[in-house]
């Protein structure tokens, strides 16, 4: 069973739970109907139904009946101890098993390095997970060994305690060198694997500064002050800047990239058993970089 906790007041269930696992909301009124959604362990009614911030919503998929497979993928490990690990995620890792992605994931890496010394709170195929980035995003993501550590990872990361920086390269410069972008996110209606700038959508702010500016492109550091899907994407496009590499979006394919140009590049947080301040830096992959050193050489403005 995977469990949820929501992190607002009055979004429909089927919306916070298809943000939230990227499963489609037909499949999750399915799952309702069936029983499998608790919320507050009890039985969801319908999926439109609201939750509210702490509301624990519990379900399951198919994809939990099968067995997780420690697979020895390598991982390049930043930092670790007997409660929390943070790694520098590669570009083409799925974070967790999915429909399509029962293997080759971040969770089966760190079953095998780990075994069953990481947490449970969202549910064995999620074991260890407390947030996500992108399957080509690449960068610092944060690993909870134990339940207790996993939960009070997650309350700091309720409470936007957790301070995430990422780097971008965009295509074309943005008009102003800072500033903050609030557009709500929700599902694209026309395309289920995109997420949209959209009304109805849930809240969501991203603060931007650029770092270099060349003739096509930018180079800019973002903020995340609340954790939607593909937020940084989506608010860069939102702006006619998307995120370099990032075809879904909108970006020039003109780079050798495999993927979007977005690192998770720097994490700020407490230590969730000895309370210490942590801080972790991790440079931007290789192919990254060569694109950052062919603008600064070829198209500096």
């Amino acid at each position: 069973m995977t469990t949820v906790i929501c992190t607002e007041d009055g979004v429909r269930l089927d919306v916070f739970l298809s943000d939230e696992t990227e499963l489609t909301r037909s499949h999750i009124k399915k799952l309702i109907d069936t029983g499998n959604v608790l919320v507050g362990g009890v039985a969801a009614v319908k999926a439109g139904q609201t939750v509210k911030t702490g509301d624990e919503v519990a379900f399951i998929d198919e994809v939990e009946s099968d067995e997780i497979i420690a697979e020895d993928i390598p991982l390049d490990v930043v930092y670790e101890d007997g409660d929390i690990a943070v790694i520098n995620k590669q570009r083409g890792l799925v974070v967790h098993p999915g429909a399509g992605n029962r293997s080759g994931t971040l969770v089966n890496a760190l079953m095998y390095r780990y075994g069953g010394a990481l947490s449970t709170g969202f549910g064995a195929v999620r074991a260890g997970i407390v947030h996500r980035l992108d399957k080509d995003t690449t960068g610092l993501i944060i690993v909870a060994r134990n339940d207790t550590a996993h939960a009070r990872l997650a309350e700091q990361f309720k409470d936007r305690t957790v301070k995430k920086l990422y780097r971008a390269v965009l295509d074309g410069n943005l008009k102003s060198d800072s500033g903050i972008i609030e557009n709500n996110i929700g599902r694209d209606r026309r395309d289920r694997l995109k997420m949209a700038v959209c009304s109805d959508g849930r809240h969501a702010v991203t603060k931007y500064r650029v770092l270099e500016r060349y003739k096509n492109n930018c180079y800019a550091e973002f903020e995340l002050l609340t954790g939607r899907t593909h937020q940084i994407r989506v608010h860069a496009a939102s702006l006619s800047h998307p995120v370099s590499c990032d075809p879904l979006y909108g970006g020039s394919t003109r780079f050798k990239a495999k993927g979007q140009l977005l690192h998770s590049r720097h994490v700020e947080f407490v230590h969730p058993i000895s309370g210490k301040a942590m801080s972790f830096t991790a440079q931007e992959p290789e192919d990254f970089t060569a694109v950052l050193t062919f603008l600064r050489e070829k198209e500096s403005v």
